[in-house]
């Protein structure tokens, strides 16, 4: 998998060895029992001195790295501490092949319907993380065209790359009734780009099939058939949720006045259907610590936004001390197989 973006975040600490050996135990500490760590916890795993310990642990206090627990002089990780130890002390876990097969199978069940296949997603995100699972397709009817060009696939299949602007792209493959060369392609696109270019998304495919002057000249009537047929109506689907169950197991959320406002949240939508599909396409995206609302505090959000024709996003919504080894490994598989079957 390719590393992964952390949108966001401020940048992970310099820690030398002794603070990041501390502090790495503290997290470890920390994800397992959700309880504030002490010092003298830590000097059973760690081989340092008591006092070298707690001259750490106030280090990395006033890094603002870790905080004092409300009842004790134990501390916690804060998010920046969180989002520093995510940065520079994690990598993705390596799945086992029974869980890759155990993605490929689920999956495979629900190819070619959009709404199930993400549906099934967001079980499966839920039940390999055991954290909340998200999966959603969002409508690009609003955006407008910046740029488009083609690119030949083979004699009778050819690339569409559609650019919204900034970092967005998004690609259809079309299934040409006549072979196209390259120059004849390139061509077809400077019409497409005449007609088209400036327009939003929903213009774009009324114009593929109702604009006389795209259908005058064959082969970019070729193109616009193909197009219009491999995008014929905008996808969207409503923001599936799975796992709620987990999520209240954690001692975090356990009090329903903590884990309502969550779930309310993500009934709704916004903002985690936004943060999802405004990643760059095709890679991780880990946000540690949600402060667009409220609720969401003391959550991270882990996505996959799926390259293609379709925007879509696949995540998961859990507690800060998640497993992110194993979130980012289950989430970049699972994204990654569902780009290449919607």
């Amino acid at each position: 998998m390719s590393e992964p973006s952390f949108p966001g975040n401020a940048g992970p600490e310099d820690l030398g060895d002794r603070l990041r050996q501390v502090f790495a135990s503290l997290i470890e500490l920390h994800r397992r029992t959700a309880q504030p760590v002490s010092s003298e916890a830590l000097a059973h795993g760690i081989p340092l001195s008591p006092a070298s310990i707690r001259g750490s642990l106030a280090e990395l206090e006033g890094l603002g790295l870790l905080e004092r627990s409300r009842v004790s002089s134990a501390r916690v990780p804060t998010t920046a501490g969180w989002a520093a130890y995510v940065r520079s002390m994690v990598a993705p876990a390596t799945l086992p092949p029974g869980l890759m097969e155990e993605v490929e199978r689920r999956l495979s069940r629900s190819t070619h319907d959009v709404e199930a296949l993400l549906n099934e997603a967001s079980r499966l995100l839920a039940a390999l993380t055991r954290q909340l699972g998200l999966a959603l397709a969002t409508s690009l009817d609003e955006e407008p065209l910046r740029e488009i060009e083609l690119q030949p696939l083979d004699r009778t299949r050819a690339l569409m790359i559609l650019n919204l602007g900034g970092a967005s792209v998004r690609t259809l493959a079309l299934q040409l009734d006549s072979p196209l060369d390259r120059d004849t392609l390139e061509e077809v696109a400077r019409v497409l780009r005449e007609r088209l270019q400036g327009r939003t998304l929903a213009e774009v495919r009324a114009r593929l099939t109702g604009d006389p002057e795209l259908a005058r000249d064959s082969a970019v009537r070729i193109v616009a058939r193909a197009a219009a047929e491999g995008w014929a109506h905008p996808v969207t689907t409503p923001l599936f949720a799975t796992g709620a169950m987990h999520m209240a197991g954690h001692p975090e959320f356990a009090r329903s006045s903590r884990l309502g406002p969550i779930l309310r949240v993500v009934e709704s939508g916004p903002p985690l259907d936004r943060l999802m599909v405004g990643n760059v396409e095709g890679q991780v995206a880990v946000r540690v610590g949600v402060d667009e609302d409220p609720s969401l505090a003391g959550c991270s959000l882990v996505s996959y936004a799926l390259p293609g024709s379709v925007r879509a996003a696949v995540g998961v919504l859990g507690p800060l001390r998640m497993d992110y080894a194993l979130t980012l490994a289950v989430v970049d598989a699972v994204g990654s197989r569902l780009a290449e079957l919607i």
